[in-house]
């Protein structure tokens, strides 16, 4: 049985960029240019009406950009996967890309080797980051903690616990690995539920990962 087609959809506004990028994937007989558009607007019509596999997303473009369309076509096709395109000096968008549902980020400037692999990768429910991107998105992340911790007034050693927990670790594991009283820590555990609204373990796991504190 052969090879299952991997069905694309390319969205740029530059025609320029757009026709390279559909001229690139139709050297690869594995992969399907099923449509292509020029705005957001454009893409989450089509999409809806395509239902393609992947999507190659530009960010920025007039009207409707790349990030609104990712999150209104992941809405309506939660299966679509979509990788976001980007020049190098639009770093910052990372964070709210992967935010609307894009589980790929990669420059402009990529190969064909590179992008058919990045299409197969998001396709089998991976992910794909160019370096830079993720070093960003790390920095973004890192932002994001250290602003929650602070919204919720957790102390540095009750976020060092809760990651902790969040690891599966248990309160004398804890206390081992900081080199304090197993009830410093059920002190620590207490505060923490206090500060996140929460009644026991499993609830404040949950509610840290929700809210950004840990990985």
């Amino acid at each position: 049985m052969g090879t299952r087609v991997l069905r694309v959809m390319v969205v740029d506004d530059h025609r320029l960029v757009r026709e390279g990028l559909v001229g690139l994937l139709r050297l690869n007989p594995e992969i399907e240019v099923v449509g292509e558009a020029s705005n957001g607007d454009e893409a989450v019509a089509r999409a809806r009406a395509l239902k393609p596999d992947v999507v190659l997303m530009d960010i920025s473009m007039p009207g409707m950009n790349g990030i609104t369309a990712t999150k209104l076509i992941k809405k309506d096709l939660p299966d679509a996967k979509v990788i976001m395109l980007t020049m190098l000096d639009q770093e910052g968008y990372v964070y709210e890309s992967v935010k609307a549902g894009a589980t790929g980020y990669l420059l402009k400037n990529v190969g064909l080797e590179e992008l058919v692999k990045a299409v197969k990768e998001v396709h089998k429910g991976g992910a794909t980051l160019h370096p830079d991107a993720q070093a960003q998105l790390l920095k973004e992340y890192l932002y994001l903690a250290r602003s929650n911790r602070e919204t919720y007034g957790l102390s540095e050693r009750e976020m060092e616990i809760l990651q902790l927990l969040a690891d599966g670790l248990s309160n004398k594991e804890i206390a081992d690995r900081l080199f304090i009283s197993v009830q410093t820590v059920k002190t620590h555990i207490t505060h923490i539920f206090e500060k996140l609204g929460v009644s026991d373990r499993t609830e404040a796991v949950a509610a840290a990962l929700r809210r950004g504190l840990v990985t």
